[in-house]
């Protein structure tokens, strides 16, 4: 009996495509930790804590979103990634519902141990549902992964835009109704866009299999593909099968000339052993990812979890006569512009690594570009005295994010391979644990350092500082060198690869000699 035919390869295309629909959809719920300064200083002026406690909560929802991305990781890569988008659900619910709780009960209510666990929980809860959604994203478009992932990253860079803006308008000046559209909205998103993500089988781009039924991605799977892609270097092809490595928006089943040519050209198109586990912590590349991710990310968390306190100490040493609603909507204005850039960033570095790739260039190009505009961010806060032209700090920031975070997820993935993406990438954020506390508390000391407690005449008040840019000043010198040195290790890291690069070439070139 013959075999039967393959099926078209549209509906292929339509599965992969609905899962990075549903990646972004996941990913637009997971990014709200960067919503924090929007409600922080709200939430921590009526719970009476100060800008280093406030801090420390902020922080143990960066410890989450980094710290959990190996647990998380592991969990995606050996049951399937729609285990890993329900326990975010998990622990998203557990998050953000008990935070709105300790809101409601006011001082004393819960103590910080408490409201340092709920952060937590919101962290782990984002990084093991964006993770999953990642994964799918960069395993089901090998030859576009810096596209495929753009749209699920920009989407996480959206997020706080999206949750302030709709605040504003559903709940506006209300810090219990923005906690109760976090967690009401946060859960429903994620849990609903679970059921349309999956793994589609790369063996045979035909077949759209959920990998959630086959929970070992193994290295025998990933032999195979490289027999597989041997055997069509070669000019054979078996049937039934095409590249796996189809376009993002062509799905061309032969290969050309030019094609070759790429190949050759750039060695991460070649197959190559993948690297997961504790085998990261003996490549080099690994600790070059490393600590670049560690520096620049640690430098953007400080002010995209303390915008909130730049404005109100710009404002109360520019206009003393600003009220609290005034300052607070600012607030919000700064954390929709952070969000909004990070978008922009975020999709112009993910296209953009895949043009440099196809154009022989190298993806650390787009890292080079997001220190300069960090040391940028952080000459225009060292000078900065009027807050009306704060939005020059967020903007900058915002981008520089999002073009480090863009272009991440696609230079683990060609550096280790897809497979163990989920662990590699939860290993890889861990970087920004120390480097985010060390930044976030420094800033929280040096404001608490120069702040003081006013009351309101009727037994209550806030701790303020009235100073300007000298309220946080001392913390941007320290992050500005941070940001010099990303500058020079990104350059280096470019040189490392093209020495790489060239070695490969020579080794290539000295097979096909002898064969």
């Amino acid at each position: 009996m013959g075999r039967t035919p393959p099926t078209p390869s549209a509906p292929h295309r339509t599965l992969r495509i609905i899962s990075v629909i549903a990646a972004t959809g996941i990913a637009l719920s997971c990014g709200t930790n960067y919503a924090y300064s929007a409600w922080a200083p709200q939430f921590a002026a009526h719970l009476h804590l100060s800008a280093t406690q406030q801090n420390l909560i902020g922080n143990f929802g960066n410890i989450g979103m980094y710290a959990m991305g190996i647990p998380g990781g592991y969990l995606i890569d050996r049951r399937g990634p729609r285990w890993g988008v329900f326990a975010g659900v998990l622990a998203l619910a557990c998050g953000y519902f008990p935070l709105r709780a300790a809101y409601l009960a006011g001082p004393g209510g819960y103590g910080m141990p408490w409201l340092c666990l709920m952060g937590l929980m919101t962290g782990m809860g984002s990084c093991t549902a964006f993770s999953a959604a990642i994964k799918v994203c960069a395993t089901n478009w090998p030859r576009h992964r810096g596209t495929a992932t753009a749209f699920p990253l920009s989407a996480f860079g959206l997020s706080a835009f999206f949750y302030t803006t709709v605040s504003v308008l559903v709940f506006p000046d209300d810090t219990a109704g923005y906690l109760l559209l976090l967690a009401c909205g946060t859960t429903v998103m994620v849990f609903v866009s679970m059921f349309f993500l999956q793994l589609v089988k790369a063996s045979s781009p035909y077949e759209a299999v959920p990998t959630d039924e086959r929970p070992d991605l193994g290295r025998r799977d990933s032999n195979r593909l490289r027999r597989a892609s041997d055997h069509e270097r070669h000019g054979g092809r078996s049937s039934g099968e095409i590249d796996e490595t189809s376009s993002l928006v062509d799905s061309d089943a032969t290969s050309t000339p030019g094609d070759l040519l790429e190949r050759k050209s750039h060695p991460t198109h070649h197959p190559k052993p993948e690297v997961t586990g504790l085998a990261l912590l003996h490549t080099p590349k690994f600790w070059q990812l490393f600590v670049m991710l560690g520096l620049l990310c640690g430098v953007g968390l400080m002010t995209i979890n303390n915008i909130g306190n730049n404005a109100r100490s710009l404002w109360h040493h520019y206009d003393d006569t600003a009220s609290h609603d005034f300052i607070q909507q600012r607030q919000l204005l700064h954390v929709s512009i952070l969000s909004l850039a990070s978008f922009v960033g975020r999709l112009l570095s993910g296209i953009g690594s895949d043009w440099l790739i196809h154009h022989h260039a190298s993806r650390f190009w787009t890292l080079v570009v997001s220190a300069l505009a960090f040391c940028a961010a952080h000459v225009v806060a060292l000078t900065l005295e009027n807050p009306n032209n704060l939005f020059y700090l967020s903007g900058l920031t915002g981008l520089a994010y999002g073009a480090l975070f863009g272009v991440y997820p696609a230079l683990v993935a060609d550096a280790f391979g897809p497979s163990g993406l989920g662990i590699n990438w939860g290993a890889m954020t861990m970087a920004p644990v120390l480097s985010g506390n060390i930044f976030n508390l420094a800033y929280g000391r040096i404001l608490d350092s120069h702040s003081h407690f006013q009351g309101d005449g009727k037994g209550g008040g806030e701790v303020r500082c009235e100073e300007g840019r000298a309220c946080y000043g001392s913390a941007y010198w320290v992050t500005l060198g941070a940001s010099v040195v990303g500058v020079g290790w990104s350059l280096w890291c470019i040189r490392l690869e093209k020495v790489g690069r060239m070695r490969e070439a020579r080794e290539l070139g000295g097979r096909e000699h002898e064969g």
